[in-house]
Order: structure tokens, then C-alpha cells, then sequence
């Protein structure tokens, strides 16, 4: 039987909340700041929470 090998991309992305929600940061903040306004840039900072349908596809990934 082989071993399971979750995603390790994955693992670095995604922090798990004591519930077993997913905590990531939004994407759009990497580059080509330039053009995005400061009020944008502001907004895109911190976590946020997983929609249910990245949730289902992330705990695969992870294999939970």
C-alpha cells in the first residue's frame, strides 16, 4: 500500500482554525502594485476565510 503524500503547496497556503476552517490570504496582493490603488491593496491584506467550495477541494489536498 503506498503512503499518502498530502500536498505540500498546499500545506504552506492554508492555516487551519481551531473549528476546522481555512484561513488564507486573498490573492492579487504580489505584484503589479503599481497599478492597484492603495485603497485596494489595503483591502487585499490579511486572511480570509475559505469559501465551502475551496474548503472541499483544499481537505483533499490535504487529505482530511
Amino acid at each position: 500500500m503506498p503512503k499518502f503524500k498530502p500536498h505540500s503547496g498546499m500545506k504552506k497556503r492554508v492555516k487551519v482554525t481551531g473549528r476546522g476552517k481555512y484561513l488564507a490570504e486573498p490573492a492579487g496582493k504580489r505584484h503589479l502594485l503599481e497599478v492597484k490603488s492603495s485603497k485596494r491593496t489595503r483591502r487585499l491584506t490579511g486572511n480570509v476565510e475559505l469559501a465551502p467550495s475551496e474548503t472541499r477541494r483544499v481537505n483533499k489536498m490535504l487529505g482530511r
